[in-house]
């Protein structure tokens, strides 16, 4: 038997004990991480600053701040999240309670990515136990610094039994995935999401899958122009591009293009200056292959501003495409780097239709003032979820479900939805003994089953 083998055995017996479940046990759990977290702070931006080059204050904004503020959310919403609910009973099961509790799905594996590589572990690892879950979570090798502080803190907060993190690469992740959860959260490509599903089929285990995709951003000419280029290229250029709800390309409406583009530019120079590649506080990409493949998008022809690189720091200038349409190579697979292509269009139909031809994505942004144009687009095409006259930041909301459609993911979480996401909806009819209506029963009578057909009708 393998130490993952050993640690999944003993998590098992942990939570048959009942340990997980009292409500000071989940309490008590979330505020040692919330503790680990603050004596840690330091050490997890500078892990953040070896891997990603993330700057102090977009660490803390992006990863360390919502996590606990995760933590905190759940504090402070943990009783009602967990309370019994009662729902309406209909008259055919005159007198009963109909009950539904959330009861802790069990054995929980958490796979996260490497772009946000402290948000995506432990967002959904408070939300688990809160949930009153064990856990096992598996960091991104990629993100080495991270990954190791990671374990670290877990080893040094919870016994394994409980909490416990395993650490390295692809054969770590097919062991993993060999083993019978009770629930799976991954987070990452939809390559190996799809493998992902795959193996837990084997075992029937739940899944929640958060992927990616092109996300889209609209313009219309009605639109506050130096806003949204303001918002867009916080959004675009967050962590090197390297977001998975990043705008990932701009539909611009024709006449407004190159007034966009302008502002566009004064931001990338306003935000990151006249070098961006000298910025302390702009992000790097995560590897050498990424890297490469980053620059294998950018076409000379159709180059705006941007496009150049230190290839001994992994840095790619915030760079600007425009005139690209969808045959380009930029246009053929998530970016998830510093790449902004822009298309045009003339008709708000136009959006729609191109949108729908392709996978639905994670997010969608709409900069607008037209109300018939946001309602449009809202109401006819399909995605995870998104802003209207901003980027990204829906994200930071813990009251609202954050999770794909279609190709971008299955499954929500944040607050409330994560909780319910590790939760089973365990539905329970609690019926009254001092009534019994004869009518269920045989031998059935003519007047019983006139009496039936008006109570189902």
């Amino acid at each position: 038997m393998s130490r993952t083998e050993e640690i999944l055995k003993k998590q098992r017996a942990f939570f048959e004990e009942g340990s997980t479940l009292p409500l000071g046990v989940r309490e008590s759990a979330l505020k040692k991480l919330y503790r680990a977290i603050k004596n840690n702070e330091d050490r997890i931006l500078a892990a953040l600053r070896s891997d990603l080059g993330k700057g102090g204050m977009e660490a803390f904004m992006c990863e360390v701040g919502l996590a606990l503020s995760e933590i905190t959310h759940m504090l402070k919403n943990l009783k009602r999240y967990s309370a019994t609910r009662l729902a309406i009973t209909p008259i055919t099961n005159f007198h009963a309670d109909s009950l539904i509790r959330l009861v802790p799905k069990g054995n929980v594996l958490i796979m996260s990515p490497w772009n946000y590589p402290f948000l995506l572990t432990m967002s959904p690892m408070i939300d688990a136990i809160a949930a009153g879950n064990t856990v096992i979570v598996k960091p991104s090798a990629y993100a080495s610094a991270t990954s190791e502080l990671i374990a670290e803190l877990i080893a040094d907060t919870y016994k394994e039994e409980y909490v416990a993190c395993i650490t390295g690469g692809r054969v770590q992740n097919q062991e993993l995935l060999s083993l019978k959860f009770d629930h799976i959260f991954f987070t990452g490509s939809q390559a190996v999401g799809r493998e992902v599903l795959r193996r837990a089929a084997e075992h029937l285990t739940p899944v929640t899958l958060e992927l990616g995709g092109k996300s889209p951003c609209i313009v219309d000419g009605s639109a506050n122009l130096k806003l949204a280029a303001r918002r867009i290229v916080f959004g675009k250029f967050l962590n090197c591009g390297q977001t998975c709800v990043a705008p990932d390309y701009i539909l611009c409406e024709e006449y407004v293009k190159d007034e966009l583009i302008a502002h566009i530019k004064k931001e990338i120079r306003r935000q990151f200056g006249k070098d961006p590649l000298k910025n302390k506080d702009y992000g790097k990409i995560i590897n050498e292959k990424h890297f490469r493949r980053i620059l294998g998008l950018i076409d000379p022809q159709k180059l705006v501003c941007g496009g150049e690189s230190k290839e001994e720091e992994l840095r790619i200038a915030p760079t600007v495409m425009e005139g690209v349409k969808w045959e380009d190579r930029v246009m053929g697979e998530e970016i998830f780097g510093p790449v902004l292509p822009i298309l045009t269009f003339e008709r708000i139909e136009e959006v729609r239709e191109q949108i729908e031809a392709h996978a639905h994505p994670l997010a969608l942004y709409i900069f607008s003032r037209d109300k018939d144009n946001i309602r449009y687009i809202l109401n006819r095409c399909r995605f995870g979820g998104g802003c209207i006259n901003d980027v990204v930041v829906h994200l930071a909301t813990p009251e609202l479900p954050f999770g794909g459609f279609g190709e971008s993911g299955m499954g929500a979480y944040h607050g409330k939805f994560g909780f319910e996401t590790f939760s089973h909806k365990c539905s329970i009819l609690d019926k009254k003994q001092w009534l019994d209506l004869p009518m269920r029963y045989q031998p059935y009578r003519k007047i019983y089953e006139a009496m039936l057909k008006a109570f189902l009708k």
